[in-house]
């Protein structure tokens, strides 16, 4: 099958290179990312490896029926039409749990640095004065509530770390039934969640359903002094409104690895604020998981390409 690598960033693509060789098959690797140049320069593609690869509708029914399978670098699938997808008998599949726990472990960082106020901390000890009172009020972190929104496999590495720090946790997922306990966290509303943590981690896909779910309105059904992390896709937090939040006081402090438009350019209205964190994209990476990332979705194109079953289908053909 003709295998083609839309489009990849990666310093080297040593991993594709020994899982492909091995099978016997080789790939085209370009350039390719707006659904017009998916069209012109991937024709006839019947196994698409993709980064940042924009899979509209258009592109989709373009480059059909020669494709047959996309592969995502990541978990994400929003760049892709699912519902065209499936339509088109195209299967689609990510890789949902190569960087687990360093998703988890940035989420804890940047809870641990908002909630013990570490970066304010470190700047103004290195640049104005040695006085911890600069910093009132922190708050103890064991018997805190931390909320979990979205308890798939990041949502519950991230819960069991924090479990450790002696907290209570709930999460809201839709796929579970309010009440439900499930390795001994709670699964209660979205308001309820709100309302009760003090700290609150975003581990929910970006879907039509969680766009903007952080709004306004939501923001302000947080305690004052309540902290917020996403480390999952931008666009789940409204950052205009977080604007606000952070400006009338609503909430205590955020932190962002992920944005609605990245990157976030410098001088940005958020970066003022030094109850305000950001790290650019980068809660996925270790050496370990890069390497882990592009092993496996070169063996799932692999396994598609011999007529075996794939292991991470995101839709249902």
């Amino acid at each position: 099958m003709k295998i083609i690598v839309t489009d990849c960033d990666h310093e080297d693509m040593i991993q594709e290179d020994e899982v492909f060789g091995k099978a016997g098959m080789t790939y085209d690797h370009l350039a390719c990312v707006t659904p017009d140049e998916l069209i012109e320069g991937t024709k006839g593609g019947e196994i698409m490896i993709t980064q940042y690869g924009q899979f509209s509708r258009k592109a989709l029914e373009a480059l059909s029926p020669e494709l047959k399978l996309i592969v995502r670098y990541g978990v994400g699938v929003n760049t892709i039409d699912l519902d065209a997808a499936t339509e088109l008998g195209i299967q689609v599949c990510n890789v949902p749990d190569y960087g687990m726990n360093e998703v988890a472990d940035q989420a804890m960082a940047l809870m641990m640095a908002l909630v013990r106020k570490v970066c304010e901390t470190n700047n103004r000890t290195k640049h104005q004065v040695w006085d911890y009172t600069k910093s009132i009020p922190v708050y103890r972190i064991p018997g805190s509530t931390v909320g979990v929104v979205g308890f798939g496999r990041i949502g519950r590495t991230f819960a069991k770390r924090m479990s450790g720090f002696d907290c209570r946790v709930i999460a809201f997922d839709c796929a579970y039934e309010t009440g439900t306990i499930i390795d001994g966290v709670e699964i209660v509303g979205f308001d309820t969640l709100l309302k009760e943590a003090d700290m609150i981690s975003v581990h929910c896909p970006l879907t039509k359903e969680t766009e903007n779910l952080f709004d306004l309105e939501a923001l302000k059904k947080m305690k004052p002094t309540a902290y917020l992390v996403n480390t999952a896709r931008g666009g789940i937090i409204n950052e205009a409104d977080l604007l606000t939040a952070l400006k009338e006081k609503l909430i205590a402090g955020a932190a962002l690895d992920v944005v609605a438009e990245e990157p976030m350019k410098v001088g940005a209205e958020l970066f003022a604020f030094d109850n305000f964190l950001c790290t650019p994209h980068m809660a996925w990476y270790s050496e370990e998981s890069s390497v882990e990332l592009k092993r496996k979705v070169a063996e799932e194109s692999v396994r598609f390409a011999k007529g075996e079953p794939v292991h991470y289908p995101v839709n249902q053909l």
